[in-house]
């Protein structure tokens, strides 16, 4: 059974700086409150910075002495995430959480500034990218955690090596699962690295279950958009229910490295959260490891951590 763990048992988060992609509406919106509530430095990483504006302003009004930043960053664009890097480094030199939560969802082939299918390039490839450079600023910190945000529909992807960027067939829905998947396999890939590199980061994965937020009507096409208005009404929770998972394996004490957090509640839909389990494809070292190799080459950052 779950503990029913919910954001007032966040432990005091005092001194910790905390990168949270995507914080402008959604879950990530949630995570950046919950965690400036508990004493954090945010910095919330948004490409939509006016409505990240606005939820800092929120977030301060509702906690008055809330460290909250807005930096501008576009996962769909690799000179963005390295500005991006470059000037957290600069203003901040050192991270003790980043939670990839950023995302989107089903949406039309359409390419990234530098050419990758949109779903993988923001997901999975952006994300990769905006890891390896900031891993540096959280070396030697205490408890310091990456959290990759995931999906259930990581069960019904399939990397596909032969046809990752969806140029010879696309179907928004499979390119959607294999972008989850790949959430999974870096998560896990990162920590075999990060242990066999003797470092002390951890790499841990999360999932909302089925929350409802904007990532359901910002991107889909007109007639999945109109289903999802209905289904979210009917049967989703809240933006903050569905940001629990990615809290809990963010800053609950004592986790280890590699757990993936979902909710508990039929088919993890809903619920608070606890550990659950990661499809056959998800433990697929082989294709976690080809995935790395591919990933590094195709947004030319290194780790540095070894295979």
């Amino acid at each position: 059974m779950s503990e029913k763990w919910t954001a007032e048992d966040i432990p005091d988060q005092s001194g910790r700086t905390v990168v949270v992609t995507g914080a402008n509406s959604g879950l990530g919106l949630a995570t950046a409150s919950a965690l400036a509530a508990a004493g954090a430095n945010v910095v919330m990483a948004c490409r939509n910075t006016a409505k990240a504006d606005a939820g800092a302003a929120a977030i301060r009004d509702r906690h008055g002495d809330a460290s909250v930043v807005v930096e501008t960053l576009d996962l769909a664009d690799l000179a963005s995430v390295r500005g991006f890097a470059e000037r957290f480094a600069a203003n901040y030199g050192s991270l003790d959480l980043l939670v990839n939560n950023a995302g989107v969802m089903a949406s039309p082939r359409r390419l990234t500034k530098d050419g990758f299918e949109l779903q993988l390039g923001t997901n999975h490839l952006g994300h990769f990218a905006l890891t390896g450079l900031l891993l540096g600023q959280m070396q030697g910190r205490d408890d310091a955690r990456v959290v990759t945000v995931s999906s259930t529909a990581h069960k019904l992807g399939r990397i596909n090596f032969d046809n990752l960027q969806g140029e010879r067939r696309y179907f928004r829905w499979f390119a959607y699962c294999q972008s989850k998947l790949a959430n999974v396999l870096f998560m896990a890939e990162l920590e075999r690295r990060l242990r066999t590199a003797g470092s002390a980061v951890k790499s841990l994965a999360a999932h909302p279950g089925y929350a409802d937020t904007n990532l359901q009507t910002a991107a889909p096409p007109a007639i999945d958009r109109a289903i999802f208005a209905v289904s979210n009404r009917l049967l989703a929770q809240n933006s903050e229910m569905g940001a629990l998972p990615q809290l809990y394996a963010a800053t609950r004490p004592n986790l280890d490295g590699g757990l993936f957090i979902g909710p508990d509640g039929f088919e993890e839909q809903r619920g608070y959260p606890k550990v659950v389990g990661v499809a056959r494809r998800g433990r697929d070292e082989a294709t976690a490891a080809r995935l790395w190799e591919v990933s590094e080459e195709l947004t030319g950052v290194s780790f540095g951590l070894g295979a």
